[in-house]
């Protein structure tokens, strides 16, 4: 039996359809159009949903790797998994993780040592618009992310330590679908409907890794802030009507030459999680040696829902003019630039039950 291998890879982008530096990868043959397995990135839209740069991002990579792969571009949006997330506010600067899989010829009996990382993605089917943010998607989200471990061939729930959901929204349109047949969504709002659908996802990565209860359903979303996964990490937008899954964790049967962890940041300013999530993969910080090795750092961020962080007071949910989603991933994508000395790490907002109320979790891939 062969061992997985995977490769992880981090390229800048000029503009939400530039795939430029991914295009040069393949041509001089460091990279297989047919291993890669899934891109996650960050474009300079919005993060709203108006913000149509996600929805240009992945049409741009779907169409540049038509014809290297032979199929039509919505096959290849059916194949990879393409995760795009909107705003790189502050410092944060837009780009693309590449993840693509390959085989070693190693047996398995030889991968009882250290476990290393290893990648599963999985796509639900299409919802309703009257089925975002309920127990429909809750439930098919738990299937997926069950059906992406499998995939990773990670035998533990605790070597999971970052899952990537992109999930849909409502629009006008959408909600007026439901009504026209008699059903009612979970809101009328747009922009509401955006965290209902990351919350409802991120409470089925919850319950498909144990970590709350199998009973948890639509009642509790956004209600019950005590109850979050602690390696979810949603992102909803208005390019498609499904859950597509990116499961990242540790496997026996990987021979990959990198590591994933992860630890929880409980508010924005949480330097020392952040330390944490570095340290369990053998980093230490801000010296060269560990930015060298570095691949990258993924993050939620969420502005404190009580309007303090540690008893003081902050104007984020306030703010008429920005909103708090777009301070929060401003805030959190410069505390985590600083420590790894570059704007191109993953922050994402809206942290609903993903993390604790206003923090959220943090991933880190490193080279062995």
């Amino acid at each position: 039996m062969q061992r997985n291998s995977f490769d992880v890879i981090r390229i800048p982008t000029s503009g939400p359809g530039d795939v430029s530096g991914l295009m040069a990868l393949v041509d001089s043959g460091g990279l297989k159009p047919s291993s890669i397995l899934a891109v996650l990135g960050k474009t300079e839209g919005n993060g709203g949903v108006n913000d149509f740069t996600r929805e240009y991002a992945v049409a741009a990579l779907c169409n540049a790797l038509a014809p290297r792969l032979a199929l039509t571009p919505r096959a290849v949006e059916s194949r990879i998994a393409f995760v795009m997330s909107g705003g790189t506010e502050g410092v944060l600067s837009p780009h693309m993780t590449v993840f693509a899989r390959g085989h070693s010829p190693e047996a398995a009996q030889d991968s009882a040592g250290e476990a290393r990382l290893s990648v599963g993605i999985a796509h639900t089917r299409d919802f309703l618009p009257e089925e975002i943010g309920r127990n429909a998607q809750i439930g098919e989200t738990a299937s997926a992310v069950a059906t992406a471990m499998r995939e990773a061939r990670i035998d533990a729930v605790s070597d999971v330590h970052f899952v990537q959901i992109k999930c849909p929204l409502l629009t006008s349109e959408r909600v007026q679908d439901a009504l026209a047949r008699g059903k009612t969504t979970v809101t009328a709002s747009g922009y509401a409907s955006m965290g209902y659908s990351r919350g409802a996802s991120a409470l089925g990565v919850a319950k498909a890794l144990g970590e709350i209860g199998a009973d948890v359903a639509e009642a509790q979303a956004l209600k019950n802030w005590d109850l979050y996964s602690s390696v979810a990490s949603c992102s909803a937008g208005i390019e498609l009507m499904h859950n597509v899954v990116i499961l990242v964790g540790n496997s026996r049967f990987s021979a990959s030459p990198f590591r994933i962890g992860h630890a929880v940041m409980k508010d924005s300013i949480d330097l020392p999680a952040i330390m944490q999530a570095l340290e369990s993969v053998g980093l230490s910080g801000l010296d060269p040696p560990s930015q060298s090795r570095l691949v990258n750092i993924f993050a939620k961020a969420e502005a404190s829902p009580n309007g303090a962080i540690r008893g003081l007071r902050h104007t984020m949910l306030d703010d008429s003019d920005i909103n708090a989603t777009r301070h929060a991933r401003a805030a959190v994508g410069g505390l985590i630039a600083g420590v790894a000395g570059t704007g191109a790490v993953y922050v994402s907002g809206g942290a609903e039950h993903q993390g604790p109320a206003g923090g959220g979790p943090v991933a880190v891939i490193a080279r062995h």
